[in-house]
Order: structure tokens, then sequence, then C-alpha cells
């Protein structure tokens, strides 16, 4: 189904003050690696908002996002105080691991692998024979 015009602006202003949320509490740049939102999705009734994190080198996703969950509540209230003017109810919040960009990464690497073999010739043993 199609997000209409509201979903999408109240998505695009969870975004970009969530991201502001992040960047303060130092969530952004963590161990060298990073965390971005990458996509929020606000349910039609705008009750619910669906946010889905990019996380860049991290060593530990699973602990992160975990971590990350268990404060929900709290980067609810800074969500709140950031949009009181804008929100007549501040949507809830939750969070998924975008793993776009490692399913990307696995894919050109199976694509440079059938390439190699494609350049080098069928890989044939002499057990075969």
């Amino acid at each position: 189904m199609e997000e209409s015009k509201r979903q999408k602006q109240v998505g695009q202003l969870v975004m970009e003050e969530m991201s502001g949320v992040f960047q303060r509490e130092g969530i952004n740049v963590i161990d060298g690696g990073m965390v971005s939102i990458t996509k929020v999705m606000v349910t039609p009734d705008l009750l619910e908002a669906r946010i889905y994190l990019s996380l860049f080198q991290i060593k530990e996703p699973e602990k992160l996002m975990h971590d990350i969950k268990a404060r929900t509540k709290e980067f609810r209230n800074l969500l709140g105080q950031r949009v009181k003017n804008q929100l007549r109810r501040v949507p809830d919040l939750v969070f998924f691991n975008d793993d776009t960009l490692e399913y990307v990464s696995k894919m050109d690497a199976i694509f440079r692998q059938i390439e190699e073999e494609r350049k080098n010739g069928p890989q044939t043993d002499a057990t075969d024979e």
C-alpha cells in the first residue's frame, strides 16, 4: 500500500529529528563504526514509526541493536521534546536492522566470483575423469 503524503512528512520529520538525537547521544559513531537511519516508515494512523538502522563496521551489531531497543522510551521522550509543536502525538518507535548494505556486499562478492570463473574457464578436478 502506498504511503500517504502525511505519512511521508511525518516519516521525514522523525528521520531528521532522530538523526539529531543519535548525534547528540553519541550513537551515530561507535568504536570506529557508524550508525545511520536509512528509512522511517510510519503506519497509516501515525502512531508507530518503524526506524531502519544501517550499522556499518560495528563489531557487535546484535548487542548494539539490543541496547538501542532498550533505550526506546528515552529516545521517544527526546523525540517528543523536539517535535512537540509539529505533531499531536509522538509515534511509538520500533527499531530494525537494515542489512541492505550487507546483502549488496555479499551479492557483489558472488558476482565477482562468477566473473572470475568465466575469465579463468570452468574449474575441473582431475578426479572427475
